[in-house]
């Protein structure tokens, strides 16, 4: 705000012509009803101590696909046998480097994202307009509270945090330049640095959108919207976006509502659009992620594809072209060689679309998008008469030409992520005119696209595939429920004491890429396995619309099965991507709700809340993006464990603890002032698995905490070993380091448990009460607080812990 005082003002005759400018004024009790914590803002090394905690317990484990590195001019450099580069750098230390950029880039796309979405609403709705999530949100924005240390209340003050998340990812972008840093382990606090930002990034965006665009505000029960290859009625103009940002397909619905026509066209969104456009508006539709991409594409069945930002092919205007589909990129983060066409007007844009003319165009202007996609759709419809024969192949014939030409090299079997055996569907049907095989694949098929890049025979394999399971491809339909955005500051209360005291078992996030190591089904299998066992389940981004996609024997899916409130057999689905930072959210806000712990500008504390106390554990079936890397990594440094599929591996570090290092594993208990040993409870930060069952039973594993209560205690318990029995076959050898007293032990296996403790491993029993007497890690009592923050011991004991 400025003025100007002129002669006169106020009777200030010598304050004539002085300009004052006044920022803004923030009345602190007004703000804040928190005194400001240790770390607001925190820079690189302000967190450091909490990640060097966490990282001396939880030692990174590297997995290098190469020796070498090839970062800069002076190599390839071969780091093997402790040999270093020209630069001094070790291959322990070139692989965390590798790990910090892969955040750096997951932690900048969203980050860019929420700028540009919140810079254009800011502009077309004012920076005062009010932050209001619903009545039964109060705390909202946790992240941005617990680590910028401000109370946004506008759109306005989101810049703020936004401008902080900037800051440190461009921080530590530059300490990956060579010559920087040497240590393996301060790459590995960087890397959870930066993630952390990733998820003040994700905040920002939601809430921008929410606010702005009117999405479900924290509402249990959204609708139900379709899902899946066959959703389309392909009597009517079909829009198909895909990408991340819903800014470019909001004005689409917008300008079909105020012509009365949105019915009269299918409007379908592939990857996370997807699921924010039915935020905006139910009657959308939901294609699939982005394994659906090229099928959707090559289908035939988009009159026009609109394109954003992130996990959108690179190859997109190819394979557009290559079937007839105009193209609109819009976002500058993907122009794709497109002409800028922003200063054209609308018919001549439809023209050079309609005609051919031009393949595609580049329009970052959303409401010319609005006007231009629609009437693109209808021309082209009404061009091709309706007739969508393209089917993959124009012709039976054409499928068996591409059927004949294969000579089963196995160039594609050892290309595909998943080894599919590519070439025994063709050889079978080569042989008996039988397509079941290449049928099959097609539940398994992720649609990449590298099997085509590898044939001699320039086969079109995709089309084969989807052609061979045509009929189950195009019958594939579900319900999805539409994105709620965050958990409700009630639904905390509710189950704030539950979690944490151990009586609802875990809380499981399913989030992640659609790069499933085997059918998309095993998704359905292992979360509902929790949701049975009355876990919370939370999902967001591609695992939700698989989900969606998935039905058992009665024709359901797991969203009409499931209540989808935050309450023990839950099925919530948050939203987009972006929405994962109410997942993380919802962490903190049990601290806050109920645990009352501050949240402003007090990460450590909360992050050694959630980590001791709160059993949430990530989980990515497909994990597959540098955003899905950054989004793990910053449930890392809050504390939350994370599984990740087979897939996981290829993002070369895990963090795994060392059960067998006993001196690792101890806290602070409160009560007596001293250091106290504890089960290694959760045992990994991030880890990979195999097997579905592997997953299942890890996941049970890793929800249990240091501070569950003996009932508690016994109800994970009891799941871990039923679930290891059920999917293992056997009992896990691990189980008896989670027991601390014979009441934590699952009654129904009370005796069996107790001689194995006796005969296998040493442990006392008397008998006659069936009660331990003295075992390896005897001492620790649940009800005591632990923490590995020295500073949160000094607040709540009073002086300095004991060495």
């Amino acid at each position: 705000m400025a003025f100007e005082l002129k002669k006169g003002l106020f009777a200030i005759d010598e304050m004539r012509n002085v300009s004052i400018k006044i920022g803004k004024v923030i009345d602190e009790a007004e703000e804040w009803d928190e005194p400001m914590g240790p770390t607001p803002k925190p820079g690189i090394l302000e967190l450091r101590k909490w990640d060097h905690k966490l990282l001396d317990r939880f030692e990174p484990f590297y997995a290098p696909m190469s020796d070498y590195c090839n970062l800069c001019t002076m190599g390839p450099c071969d780091l093997s046998m402790n040999k270093r580069g020209a630069c001094g750098i070790d291959l322990k230390t070139a692989k965390a480097r590798l790990v910090t950029i892969a955040c750096c880039i997951g932690a900048s796309a969203h980050t860019a994202h929420a700028r540009h979405l919140l810079d254009h609403l800011i502009e077309e709705y004012g920076e005062d307009t009010p932050i209001d999530l619903g009545p039964d949100v109060n705390v909202e924005a946790p992240n941005i509270r617990t680590v910028i240390g401000i109370r946004p209340r506008t759109l306005g003050d989101l810049r703020e945090a936004l401008d902080w998340a900037e800051k440190e990812i461009v921080k530590v972008l530059h300490s990956v330049h060579i010559g920087n840093e040497e240590s393996y382990i301060d790459y590995e606090s960087k890397a959870l640095h930066v993630s952390m930002a990733d998820h003040i990034g994700m905040e920002v965006a939601d809430i921008a959108q929410i606010v702005a665009f009117n999405l479900p505000k924290a509402e249990p029960d959204t609708p139900l919207v379709d899902t899946g290859f066959g959703i389309i009625d392909k009597n009517k103009p079909v829009i198909v976006v895909v990408g991340h940002n819903v800014m470019y397909s909001r004005p689409i619905m917008e300008y079909l509502e105020e012509q009365g026509r949105i019915d009269d066209f299918e409007i379908a969104g592939l990857c996370c659009t997807a699921h924010d456009m039915t935020r905006v508006n139910a009657k959308t539709k939901i294609f699939g992620p982005l394994s659906y991409e090229l099928r959707v594409i090559r289908s035939g069945l988009p009159d026009v594809m609109v394109s954003d930002e992130q996990c959108i092919r690179a190859d997109l205007l190819e394979a557009c072209k290559a079937v007839g589909i105009p193209l609109i990129a819009t976002s500058d983060a993907a122009v794709r060689g497109l002409p800028d066409v922003s200063d054209w007007p609308v018919d001549k844009i439809v023209d050079a679309l309609v005609s051919g003319k031009l393949p595609g165009v580049f329009l970052p202007d959303p409401e010319k998008v609005g006007q231009v996609a629609p009437l693109v759709a209808e021309a082209m419809f009404k061009k091709h008469g309706g007739d969508r024969k393209y089917r993959f192949f124009a012709t039976e014939e054409d499928m068996w030409n591409e059927i004949n030409k294969c000579t089963q090299c196995m160039n594609c079997v050892f290309t595909c992520p998943h080894n599919l055996r590519i070439d025994q569907g063709m050889a079978h049907a080569q042989k008996t005119k039988d397509l079941s095989k290449l049928a099959d694949l097609q539940e398994r098929c992720i649609s990449c696209g590298k099997c085509e890049q590898a044939c001699p025979k320039n086969i079109k394999i995709i089309n084969v595939i989807m052609s061979a399971g045509f009929d189950q491809l195009y019958n594939r339909t579900g319900k999805t429920r539409v994105g709620r955005g965050p958990v409700q500051d009630t639904e905390i209360r509710n189950v704030g004491q539950p979690i944490v005291m151990g009586q609802i078992p875990g809380v499981i996030a399913a989030v992640g890429c659609p790069n499933y190591p085997d059918y998309a089904s095993d998704l359905k299998v292992i979360l509902e396995e929790f949701l049975r066992r009355k876990y919370i389940v939370v999902t967001s981004g591609c695992h939700a619309m698989e989900i969606g996609m998935t039905k058992d024997e009665d024709g359901q899916t797991l969203y009409e099965k499931y209540s989808g409130s935050f309450d023990a057999g839950g099925l919530v689905n948050v939203g987009s991507c972006v929405s994962n930072s109410h997942i993380s959210g919802a962490a903190i806000k049990i601290a806050s709700i109920f645990a009352m712990r501050p949240l402003r500008g007090n990460y450590a504390e909360i992050a050694d809340y959630v980590f001791n106390r709160v059993g949430a554990v990530g989980f990515s079936w497909g994990p597959y993006s540098h955003k899905a890397a950054s989004i793990a990594t910053g449930f890392n440094r809050l504390g939350v464990p994370v599984v990740v599929g087979p897939h996981g591996t290829k993002y070369r570090r895990a963090y795994i603890g060392r059960y067998y290092k006993p001196e690792k594993w101890w806290v602070y208990d409160i009560k007596t002032k001293s250091k106290v040993n504890i089960e290694p409870a959760p045992d990994s930060l991030l880890v990979a698995v195999e097997t579905k069952e592997e997953a299942i039973v890890q996941l049970a594993r890793l929800a249990i905490r240091p501070n569950d209560t003996s009932l508690g205690r016994q109800i994970k318990l009891t799941h871990y070993l039923e679930l290891s029995q059920k999917y293992l076959g056997a009992l896990p050898d691990d189980w008896y380091l989670y027991v601390r007293s014979e009441a934590d032990l699952p009654l129904k296996m009370k005796d069996e448990l107790l001689h194995i403790l006796e005969s296998e491993y040493g442990w006392k029993i008397d008998w006659s009460k069936k009660k331990i007497l003295e075992g390896p890690i005897r001492g620790f009592d649940a009800g005591f607080n632990p923490t590995l923050v020295e500073e949160v011991y000094e607040k709540y004991a009073g002086e300095k812990p004991p060495q």
